[in-house]
Parts: C-alpha cells; sequence; structure tokens
C-alpha cells in the first residue's frame, strides 16, 4: 500500500509540473499573440496638421504627427521625465554649454531603406537653424549672434557647436526629428515608428508602421506591434465622445471634466486621471501704462497689495469642486508640482481668507461703505474680468470669482468675447481691466517661458514690451532669467528658477487658480497604455500598444 501511494504520488508530481508547463507555455504564447497582434489605432485630432515638415511644426496635430512619425536622437520619456537615449547611443555637452556631441547608432536605415549617418543630423541641423525657414524648434536654440558649426567626426559621431551657451542644450532634441540628407522622399522619409500613408484635408491622416523601425521589445521582437494608426480631424467634441461610446475610436488623448465624469458615471474602466498636469489657469490684471482705463484703476492694479488681496479672497477649492468636478489642484505658481524638476517646493497655495484680503486692503486705504468697498479717493471698486466665449470652465470660474469678490465689497462684470476680439483687446488695443485664460506648458524647463517672464516680451501679458523693466521685481526676474539661461549647471539654473517662482507668488502679476488634471479615456481594447501628465498624454509609447479585436 505505501509502494502504491508513492507510485501515486510521484505521478501526481509529475502531472502537476506538466499542468504547471502548459500553463506556462499558454502564458508565454498568449503574451506572444498580443505582442505581435497589431491591429490599427484610430483617435482624432482636434486641428488639422498645418505640415508634415517636422522642422516647421507649431501646432498641436503637426506635432503629433511629428512625435509618431520623427526619429530623434534622445527622447525625454513622458512617463518619468528624465532624459534617454533613441538615434545616439552616448552623449556629451561640453563644460561652456556651447557644443554637444553625439554618437549614434549604426545599422539604422529610413522607412525608404536610406541608411542613417552623422551627416544627415548635420543636414537636419543646418536646415532647423536656416533664419530663413523661421522655425520654432529652431528657435529655442538660439542663444546669440553667429552661425550653428556641425563636424562629422565620423558616420556614427558629430559635433554640433552653438555661438552661445545653450542651457538643457541636450533636452531640446527630443523636439528635432532627424530629416534624410539623400533620400528623393526627403522630409516623407523618417525614423520614427511610423510613417504617413495617406492624407484627406480636413478629414483623415493614415499612418502605417515603418518596417525599418531600428527598435526591438526586450524579447527581439521587432516594434512597433501596430499595423497603422487612422487620426481623423473632429474638432466638435460631441462627436468625438460618441464615436469613443460606440467603439469607433479607440482613445481621446485630452478630456473635461465634465465630459470624464460623465463617461465615469457609467464606464469607470475607460477614464484615467493621470493627475494635476503642467498647465495653468490664471487671473491678471492690465498694467499697461497707456491702456484706455482709468488711472485710478491702473493704480489699483499695480499694487501688489491689491492684487495679494484680490488673490485671498478667491476660493480655490470652489474653483476645483465646482467647475473641475475636483480634477484640478490648486496652483500655488508659474509652475504646476507636476514639474518634477523645476517646481519650488517650498511653495504653498494662497489660503482662502476675505477676511485678511479686507483687512490687507484697508491697510492700504480702502475702506467697506454700506458693503461697498471704496479707495482712498471714494472710487467705488468696480472692475470687468474678461474671458473667452464658449469655455465652460473659464466663465463659471469667473461668475465664482465674481461671487467671491462681493463678499468683500468688490463689484466684478463678467465679460465674454470671441476668441480673435478677445487677443485683440489683449495684444493691440489693451482696452480691458482683468482676463482669465490659461498657459499651456508643453515644455519642463523654464526656457519654454522666457517670453513671458521677460519684461520685454509680447507675451509678458500683464504689461507687454517694456524697453525697460517698469518696477525692481520685474528687472530681477528678468536678470534671474538671464542667469539660468546662460547656465550649464542645473543647481545654478533651479536655484534662479526657484527665486523667479519665490517673486511670481510675493507679487502676483498672474494670480494662478489651478493646474487642471490630465484626463484622458482608453478603450479596453487598447493594451499597454498608460497615460501620463506630458504630451501626447494617451499614445506616448504607441511603438508598444496594441489593439484587439472588438
Amino acid at each position: 500500500m505505501k509502494g502504491r501511494e508513492r507510485m501515486w504520488g510521484q505521478m501526481a508530481k509529475t502531472y502537476g509540473k506538466s499542468i504547471a508547463f502548459i500553463v506556462i507555455w499558454l502564458a508565454s504564447l498568449a503574451g506572444h499573440v498580443v505582442a505581435q497582434s497589431g491591429g490599427e489605432l484610430k483617435f482624432c485630432l482636434r486641428m488639422e496638421p498645418k505640415t508634415f515638415d517636422p522642422l516647421k511644426v507649431e501646432d498641436e496635430g503637426s506635432a503629433a504627427i511629428r512625435y509618431l512619425t520623427g526619429g530623434v536622437l534622445v527622447r525625454v520619456n513622458r512617463q518619468t521625465q528624465e532624459l534617454e537615449p533613441e538615434l545616439a547611443q552616448a552623449w556629451k555637452v561640453s563644460k561652456d554649454g556651447r557644443q554637444i556631441t553625439f554618437r549614434l547608432r549604426s545599422g539604422v536605415s529610413f522607412s525608404d531603406g536610406t541608411p542613417f549617418s552623422a551627416g544627415d543630423v548635420a543636414y537636419t541641423v543646418q536646415q532647423l537653424m536656416d533664419p530663413a525657414l523661421h522655425s520654432a524648434t529652431g528657435d529655442a536654440f538660439r542663444s546669440g549672434t553667429g552661425n550653428v558649426e556641425t563636424k562629422v567626426i565620423s558616420p556614427t559621431q558629430i559635433s554640433i557647436t552653438f555661438p552661445a551657451p545653450v542651457a538643457g542644450l541636450d533636452r531640446l532634441f527630443d523636439q528635432v526629428a532627424i530629416l534624410s540628407e539623400r533620400s528623393p522622399k526627403k522630409e516623407m522619409a523618417v525614423l520614427g515608428p511610423f510613417m504617413l500613408a495617406d492624407y484627406k484635408p480636413g478629414a483623415t491622416v493614415l499612418l502605417k508602421r515603418n518596417p525599418n523601425y531600428w527598435k526591438t521589445d526586450e524579447q527581439g521582437r521587432k516594434l512597433p506591434y501596430l499595423d497603422s494608426i487612422r487620426i481623423d480631424i473632429q474638432p466638435n467634441r460631441d462627436v468625438e465622445m460618441l464615436r469613443f461610446k460606440r467603439g469607433e475610436l479607440d482613445l481621446i488623448n485630452s478630456l473635461d471634466s465634465e465630459y470624464f465624469d460623465k463617461l465615469a458615471a457609467t464606464s469607470p474602466q475607460l477614464v484615467h486621471d493621470a493627475g494635476p498636469s503642467l498647465d495653468s489657469e490664471q487671473l491678471w490684471f492690465n498694467e499697461v501704462a497707456k491702456a484706455p482705463i482709468p488711472a485710478f484703476k491702473k493704480n489699483w492694479f499695480r499694487s501688489a497689495n491689491f492684487r495679494r488681496a484680490i488673490s485671498e479672497a478667491i476660493n480655490r477649492e470652489d474653483l476645483s469642486r465646482v467647475v473641475f468636478h475636483g480634477h484640478a489642484q490648486l496652483a500655488v505658481g508659474p509652475f504646476s508640482p507636476a514639474n518634477k524638476f523645476w517646481f519650488n517646493g517650498k511653495l504653498q497655495p494662497q489660503t482662502y481668507s476675505p477676511d485678511a484680503a479686507l483687512k490687507a486692503l484697508q491697510a492700504d486705504g480702502f475702506r467697506l461703505e454700506n458693503g461697498v468697498l471704496k479707495d482712498k479717493d471714494g472710487n467705488e471698486v468696480v472692475f470687468s474680468i474678461v474671458t473667452n466665449a464658449g469655455s465652460k470652465p473659464r466663465e463659471r470660474m469667473a461668475v465664482l470669482i465674481q461671487d467671491d469678490l462681493q463678499k468683500i465689497g468688490i463689484h466684478v462684470n463678467v465679460v465674454t468675447l470671441d476668441f480673435p476680439s478677445l487677443i485683440e483687446r489683449m495684444t493691440q488695443s489693451f482696452d480691458y481691466e482683468a482676463i482669465i485664460l490659461g498657459l499651456t506648458n508643453v515644455d519642463l524647463d523654464p526656457n519654454g517661458e522666457m517670453n513671458v517672464w521677460l519684461s520685454s516680451s509680447e507675451n509678458h501679458q500683464w504689461n507687454p514690451q517694456q524697453k525697460v523693466p517698469e518696477t525692481s521685481w520685474e528687472a530681477e526676474i528678468d536678470r534671474l532669467m538671464r542667469a539660468q539661461a546662460a547656465s550649464t549647471d542645473p543647481r545654478r539654473r533651479k536655484e534662479a528658477f526657484d527665486r523667479v517662482q519665490e517673486i511670481v507668488v510675493e507679487q502676483e502679476p498672474f494670480i494662478f487658480l489651478i493646474n487642471k488634471n490630465a484626463l484622458s479615456a482608453v478603450s479596453t481594447a487598447v493594451h499597454s497604455a498608460a497615460p501620463v501628465i506630458l504630451s501626447p498624454q494617451t499614445f506616448w509609447n504607441a511603438d508598444r500598444l496594441t489593439v484587439a479585436a472588438k
């Protein structure tokens, strides 16, 4: 009997091992099938790409196509925000920040089979930096007068020298898609995972798998997994949502909180909240000397005490809860906490305190009479907040702020204008008192906001194009922004920009309100999706996505 027990026990162990082996084998086979399943990914762009030339990209639609088709030397990982090697295996920036040397991968070809070499990098850089091209991507590299020099050291090594130091030089190459110097297909020959197959203006962009893409996965299988990506041009968000619900689209890259909550109520497995984005919403006052508004109002708006009091009187928690349904964080300053390296962690959101706001105004000569706030000369504190018509979130924020300020005796008129009219008032006639708009940040580096913080800039919205800084604190921001831009030491740059953020919070030329969360929707048919806060939020890892049959 004991012999039989031992025999059956051995058989059970052997049988169990066989079953386990079969299960493991089937699982690995299933993984292989998923990885090789390919399929077609379908989504919408809300605006038509204006160009397929990667060096001329300025709009969101063209940037999406460039990301999917363009091969770059280095790539900022959209999940970790770290810089990673791509076509360049290694790189080195000189101590003075003027030169970068790349060591390139060998054996790489463009989509049409043309070999890739250092000559292509040199050609791309020279085209990019040609002033006649007017490239927004190239402008990011312009740090001084003079020519950019490229030196091809070998087919796999190149050095690029700029006339002056360029801060964050290596990370800027994340946006530079390499062109072929020799291919007759010119910019249509690409090094990215996908290539343009068809384009119907106003309707569809079709991308197909690049058969010569150089990347493989951990098991040595060629990437990308997808056969194709079909991108429809659809500005109407209601139509986009309807098509997603029908299964005609696989993802929505960016959702408003209202659409997000409606979808979450019925299909919570489809929505993704990646947390605070880099984008901000803010209020600012008109401080332009020649603006056609009364002088006593200009005096209010130019007072830091007045701006801080307004900021204290705004209930940002309500803005997040009521307008964005909790899908927004209280803004702290120029950069969102989502910007892991550059955000100044010492800063805290403004505390909501109408009592403190009123005391600060009273200390500045304002007084409350029968529920109406008046300045020291008896002028009632009344002003208008303008925002763009059709933006429900901004219209709702303006109304909530109107209610908040009424509690301290300030009467606010809310005005909505079509976007062209708003831009004209903001940049040409300066015929406004206060504006609510947002900043869309696509660059982690503060150099991407030089055109906002330098007092001479056109986008220094509260008082643009100053010939010389009109305040001491703006002069200090100018100095710090130029200092960080000229330095190649990340620690020193961080110290300088930390101080910029502190000055902005102290002076409140922009009253930062909230940072919207990065909201998206992805079909369960899409495998390996991992939405993030950096653009493109849902398809940043498109070469590893697969779409199962529905």
